[in-house]
C-alpha cells in the first residue's frame, strides 16, 4: 500500500473529515519533506513552488495495487495465480468482493491526494495574495497544474465506479454532503477545468520544462480532456483537443519502443504525463521509487548480480499474445512480455506458431525462469537488472511510470475521425501508419474504428486499463468474455467498498445523508 499510515484504511468520511479538522496544520510532503503549512511564510513568494512540488510527490506516490487494480480488467492483462490475493484473481475474472482492501485503498488514497491537492492550491492562492508582476502569472500556473493532476484522480474514480464525488475544497462536508456526480458529470467537469487551465500553462513539452523537468503543460491538459471527452463519446471534442496536440508539432515517438518503458526513454518527446521516480544515481541513501514488484516475475536470473525477482500479480493475457503474434508483431510483443520456457510450451500446446525471436531472455540479458504464479510478465513494467543503480537491488528500482504519451493522442484522434468527427489536424491513416511504422509494422489505408481499436490494443496493453475502458465504452463485451470469462454490462464497474457504504450509503436519500452527516459531525465535535 501506499504509505505505513495507510495501512489501516479509513472511510472516505473520516479521512476527509480528519483534514478538515487539521487543515490549518496540515502537512504535505514534497520531495525534501514535509511542509507544514502553519510555518509557511506567504509574504516570501519564492517558495511558491514548494506546495506544487509537493503535489507531484502525491501524483507520483502511488500504493503498489493502484495501477495493478485499475489495469487488471482488459483483455490484455490476467492476475498472476491466486495466491494470497484470491479476491484479485477473482476481480480479474469480473466477481467482484466489495470488502476486498485494493477497492477499498484505491478509493481511500485517490481521495486522499485530492484532497492533498487542494490543501495545495490553497496555499498557492495564499501566495498569490503577496504575489506581484511576473509572481502572479506564476501562482495562475501552479493552481492550473495542480488542477489537472487533480483531475486525473478523478478521472480514474469515475472510470472505475461510474458515480463518484467531485472534491474541490480540503474541507469537502458540503460536498460529501451533496452525494456524488454522474460519471458524466465528472467527465464534463474535467473537461470544463481543463478549459480553464490550458490558458495559464506553459506551451511546451513536458520535457521542455526547466523550472519542473517533466511537469504539467497546456498539451497535459488538453490529453486530459481528450480523455474525458472520449469517455463521453463526444469524439468532435476528442478530436479538436487531441488535434491541437498533434498540431504542436513538437511532440513525437520514441524511436526504440523497448527503451521507452526503461531509463533511456524518460521524459522523452513522447511523453505528456509521467510518474518520475529516482535514486538520484546513489549507492544508498535517500529515493522516490515506486513498489514495481507485483509487475514482475518471481523467479529470474537477472545479467546483473543480486538483482531482486518480483511477486508475479500482473500478466499479459494468453489472448493479446496470439493476437499480437497472429499480427507478426515483433518489437512490441518483445517489448511487452517476459517469457517464460513454461509459457512458451503453453503457446505451443494451443497449436500457435511461436516466433523464433521468442524466448526466455530479454534483450539486455536477464532470463526469466519458470514459476508458479504466471506464464508470462509485463516488460512494460521491467526495468532490465543491468539498468539498476550499483547497490540498488529493488525489482524496476527507480523507473518512470509513463501514464499518457503521444501514441496514444494519435490513436485516440484517429478513432475520433472514424467516429465521425471533423478532422482537426492529420488523417486518421497518418495517424494510425504513424505508430506502426515506430513498431516496424507495414502501413495501412482507409482506417476503421475496429482498426484504430486493433492497434490500440496492440500499442497500449498493460498500461493503465487503458484498453478495458475503450470496450466497456463501446459495449464490446464479448471481447471480454476471453477463457471462461462472462462478461455483462454489470460488471463493468466495481461496487463501492463496503466500508463508504457504512460510512454514507452512496445510494441514500437527502434525508438519509443529511443524518448521517450530522452524526459524523457530532461525533467529531
Amino acid at each position: 500500500m501506499k504509505r505505513i499510515d495507510r495501512t489501516v484504511i479509513l472511510g472516505v468520511f473520516s479521512m476527509l473529515f480528519l483534514a478538515t479538522a487539521i487543515s490549518c496544520s496540515d502537512k504535505l510532503d514534497t520531495r525534501e519533506g514535509q511542509l507544514n503549512t502553519g510555518d509557511i511564510d506567504y509574504t516570501n513568494t519564492s517558495d511558491m513552488i514548494q506546495p506544487v512540488i509537493g503535489a507531484y510527490y502525491e501524483f507520483s506516490t502511488r500504493g503498489w495495487e493502484e495501477p495493478l487494480l485499475l489495469g487488471v480488467r482488459g483483455d490484455d492483462v490476467n492476475a498472476g495465480g491466486e495466491g494470497d490475493q484470491q479476491p484479485f484473481s477473482a476481480t480479474d475474472q469480473f466477481t467482484y468482493d466489495k470488502d476486498y482492501w485494493m477497492y477499498n485503498s484505491l478509493w481511500n488514497v485517490h481521495y486522499n491526494d485530492i484532497v492533498n491537492m487542494n490543501t495545495a492550491i490553497l496555499q498557492v492562492e495564499s501566495f498569490k495574495e503577496f504575489a506581484e508582476g511576473n509572481d502572479i502569472a506564476k501562482a495562475d500556473q501552479y493552481i492550473a497544474e495542480i488542477s489537472v493532476l487533480r483531475a486525473w484522480f478523478h478521472l480514474n474514480l469515475a472510470r472505475t465506479w461510474k458515480d463518484v464525488f467531485i472534491i474541490t475544497s480540503n474541507q469537502p462536508a458540503s460536498e460529501v454532503e451533496a452525494g456524488p456526480a454522474s460519471k458524466a458529470e465528472v467527465m464534463q467537469w474535467i473537461v470544463d477545468q481543463m478549459d480553464e487551465a490550458i490558458p495559464n500553462l506553459p506551451d511546451m513539452r513536458p520535457n521542455q520544462r526547466t523550472d519542473i523537468p517533466g511537469g504539467v503543460t497546456r498539451y497535459t491538459a488538453l490529453a486530459i480532456q481528450a480523455l474525458a471527452y472520449q469517455e463521453l463519446e463526444d469524439y468532435q471534442g476528442v478530436a479538436t483537443s487531441s488535434g491541437e496536440i498533434i498540431n504542436n508539432g513538437g511532440f513525437s515517438l520514441y524511436n526504440d519502443f523497448y527503451q521507452l518503458f526503461k531509463k533511456p526513454g524518460e521524459l522523452s518527446d513522447e511523453s505528456l504525463l509521467e510518474m518520475q521516480y529516482s535514486d538520484f544515481g546513489q549507492e544508498s541513501g535517500g529515493e522516490v521509487y515506486h513498489l514495481y514488484a507485483p509487475f514482475g516475475p518471481s523467479n529470474w536470473t537477472p545479467a546483473r548480480e543480486n538483482a531482486s525477482s518480483g511477486w508475479g500479480f500482473y500478466e499479459p493475457s494468453m489472448k493479446w499474445i496470439e493476437f499480437m503474434i497472429n499480427r507478426g508483431e515483433e518489437r512490441r510483443l518483445e517489448t511487452s512480455v517476459l517469457f517464460t520456457d513454461r509459457g512458451i510450451a503453453a503457446l505451443e500446446a494451443n497449436g500457435v506458431s511461436v516466433p523464433g525471436f521468442i524466448d526466455n531472455t530479454t534483450e539486455s540479458g536477464d532470463v526469466i525462469n519458470d514459476y508458479a504464479r504466471a506464464l508470462f510478465a509485463s516488460g512494460k513494467h521491467y526495468l532490465p537488472s543491468v539498468q539498476l543503480t550499483d547497490g540498488r537491488n529493488d525489482y524496476g528500482a527507480g523507473k518512470n511510470n509513463i501514464v499518457i504519451r503521444y501514441a496514444e493522442i494519435l490513436l485516440m484522434y484517429a478513432e475520433a475521425v472514424t467516429q465521425g468527427a471533423s478532422a482537426s489536424a492529420i488523417s486518421a491513416d497518418e495517424a494510425v501508419n504513424m505508430v506502426r511504422e515506430r513498431a516496424g509494422i507495414s502501413s495501412i489505408s482507409g482506417v476503421t474504428t475496429q482498426d484504430v481499436l486493433d492497434e490500440k490494443f496492440a500499442e497500449l496493453a498493460m498500461e493503465w486499463g487503458k484498453r478495458y475502458y475503450d470496450l466497456i465504452r463501446l459495449d464490446q463485451y464479448d471481447e471480454l468474455s476471453y477463457d471462461g470469462r462472462n462478461f455483462s454490462a454489470a460488471n463493468e464497474y466495481l461496487p463501492y467498498p463496503q466500508a463508504q457504504v457504512d460510512a454514507l450509503p452512496l445510494n441514500a436519500t437527502a434525508v438519509d445523508r443529511n443524518t448521517v452527516m450530522n452524526e459524523i459531525l457530532n461525533q467529531l465535535n
